[in-house]
């Protein structure tokens, strides 16, 4: 009976053996097929975005633009500086990063928490993400502003050419502070490397977020198809600049003057609730939360403190 039993133990372990080593091999085989599926997918992605990128070099080519999705995505990357950190990262991967993160918040949130409780944080991981793009897109607009002019202060002191104006470029460049140090490192080496300097102005054009600078650039391109002389483009820019400088130094000084009035007047409209909360019985916190009236006077204030915040996040 003892042997029966031995025999029994050896083959009960056999058989697990044998069912574990099938649950790997199933594992790994499974493992492999998400892995090609990862692949396969990596590559669409990267197919897409080039094909995105031939047709938005074609579009610079023939000066027309079709502002898709996508292509305002990649603007966006370009803008905030995100591309210039990650030179891989597309707009294909910026997405599918985007709601991968946000899949994966909302299953551990509605793991922990309720559905309440994982929308709101979907929404937020989202706000996060438009805000971090927005002060990224906001630093890299106030760098070009301030070495707009050093800029055109460097590029005045050479007797340009249409023939060495990338090369030029490529000498400043230096002197400069990100991101225009590398659109213009970019633009020296795509005018070397292609032969092709009006395509490289054109694409340099479309990586900065600035007015004046995409106005500059497309003016040095036509330039460099009709004419070999920038002194007096430069010039000209120069003065342009420093009177847009001043506007801007006084339309911030206007804005700071509005921040601290409707800063006086929340502090005002507190104050005053406050004191007729203390004069009646009523909470009036609760009136404004529990009743329709209420709610309607919060969603105009809400409203109103939105254009206000976006009126300031204006950079032109």
């Amino acid at each position: 009976m003892r042997e029966y039993y031995n025999v029994l133990i050896y083959a009960a372990i056999f058989a697990l053996l044998l069912c574990g080593c099938g649950l790997l091999c199933f594992r790994v085989r499974w493992l492999r097929l998400i892995g090609r599926l990862l692949q396969k997918g990596g590559q669409e992605l990267d197919e897409a975005a080039r094909r995105r990128l031939l047709e938005s070099r074609r579009q610079l080519l023939t000066l027309q633009k079709k502002y898709s999705f996508w292509y305002r995505m990649e603007q966006e990357l370009h803008y905030s500086g995100w591309k210039r950190r990650l030179p891989f990262l597309t707009a294909e991967l910026w997405m599918a990063g985007s709601l991968f993160g946000s899949a994966v918040l909302a299953m551990v949130l509605l793991a922990v928490f309720s559905w309440k409780t994982m929308l709101f944080g979907v929404v937020g991981f989202w706000s996060a993400e438009y805000l971090i793009l927005q002060f990224c897109k906001m630093r890299a607009f106030r760098s070009v502003n301030a070495n707009l002019i050093k800029f055109l202060d460097f590029l005045g002191n050479y007797s340009i050419t249409a023939g060495e104006l990338t090369g030029i470029f490529t000498q400043i460049s230096k002197y400069v502070e990100e991101p225009l140090r590398s659109a213009l490192d970019e633009c020296g080496y795509e005018a070397q490397t292609t032969g092709d300097t009006s395509l490289a102005l054109l694409s340099m054009a479309e990586k900065i977020e600035h007015p004046k600078f995409k106005e500059l650039v497309r003016n040095m391109e036509i330039s460099v198809r009709y004419c070999a002389d920038f002194t007096l483009l430069v010039n000209s820019s120069r003065r342009i600049m420093r009177e847009y400088l001043r506007m801007g130094e006084e339309r911030r000084g206007m804005l700071r003057e509005a921040v601290i009035n409707m800063l006086l007047l929340l502090i005002l409209s507190v104050f005053a609730l406050a004191v007729v909360d203390g004069l009646l019985e009523t909470s009036v916190w609760a009136l404004l939360w529990n009743t329709v009236p209420g709610r309607i006077a919060l969603g105009v204030v809400a409203v109103i403190l939105l254009l206000f915040m976006r009126r300031l996040s204006e950079r032109r």
